[in-house]
C-alpha cells in the first residue's frame, strides 16, 4: 500500500510572506499511485499553501527564476529539478533572492 509521505518544507529570504509569515510547515502529502516530485509537490504547495500572490512564487508549473530550491541542502539542479521522486523525511527549501525596491 502506498504510504503518505511526511516533508517539512521551509521558506526564506522573503519567500515566507506569500506563506502567511509561515518559515516552515511539516506537511503530510496525501497518497497516490505515482511518487510525488516536485512537479506535484508545487501544484499542491499552490493548492494548499501559498496565500497571496502565487506569481511571486510559480511560473508555469516551476519556482520562478530567483527562487532557489534545495533538497536536503543540495540544489535541486543537481537533484534533477521537477522530476526529484520525493523520499519520506525530505527537507525542501524554498530561498527567495528577489528583493523588492
Amino acid at each position: 500500500t502506498k504510504i503518505s509521505v511526511v516533508h517539512c518544507l521551509c521558506f526564506r529570504g522573503g519567500a515566507e510572506l506569500l506563506f502567511d509569515g509561515v518559515k516552515k510547515h511539516e506537511v503530510t502529502l496525501p497518497c497516490q499511485p505515482e511518487p510525488w516530485d516536485i512537479r506535484n509537490l508545487l501544484k499542491w504547495i499552490k493548492q494548499n499553501l501559498l496565500k497571496e500572490r502565487p506569481e511571486l512564487f510559480m511560473q508555469g508549473e516551476s519556482v520562478r527564476p530567483g527562487i532557489l530550491v534545495l533538497i536536503n541542502d543540495a540544489d535541486w539542479e543537481l537533484m534533477g529539478e521537477l522530476d526529484y521522486k520525493l523520499q519520506d523525511q525530505d527537507n525542501v527549501l524554498f530561498i527567495s533572492t528577489l528583493h523588492g525596491g
